[in-house]
């Protein structure tokens, strides 16, 4: 039905740069938003940052000034560069599917990229 393929995520040394790139298919709907989530351990799942094929983008406070989604609507594929990397990015990186239209609204996740900073 809807696969997510993610790319990107690494080991990098704080202050660094890391990117993370997903592509969707299948039955992506009309209007969605495309976004990548994150989880620490001990943590709950938060939002890093989407954009929606509208053009509304959103980030966590966070990461904003640091971190810069973009997509490609031909390729179904959103770009999340990562700046000024800081040890609390630390987490494994999900890319996340919303479907709007058509509805109803379905939900899908990548299998996720792990991303280490270090000091």
């Amino acid at each position: 039905q809807v696969q997510l393929v993610e790319s990107g995520g690494g080991f990098v040394q704080a202050g660094g740069s890391l990117s993370l790139n997903c592509t969707a298919s299948g039955r992506i709907g009309s209007i969605n938003i495309l976004g990548w989530y994150r989880q620490a351990p001990g943590k709950e799942r938060e939002l890093v940052a989407s954009f929606a094929t509208g053009g509304m983008r959103d980030y966590a406070d966070s990461v904003k000034g640091r971190f810069t989604i973009s997509r490609d609507n031909a390729k179904n594929t959103v770009y999340l560069q990562m700046n000024n990397l800081k040890i609390e990015d630390t987490a494994d990186y999900y890319c996340n599917l919303r479907t709007l239209i058509p509805t109803p609204a379905r939900e899908f996740w990548g299998q996720g990229t792990q991303v280490t900073v270090s000091s």
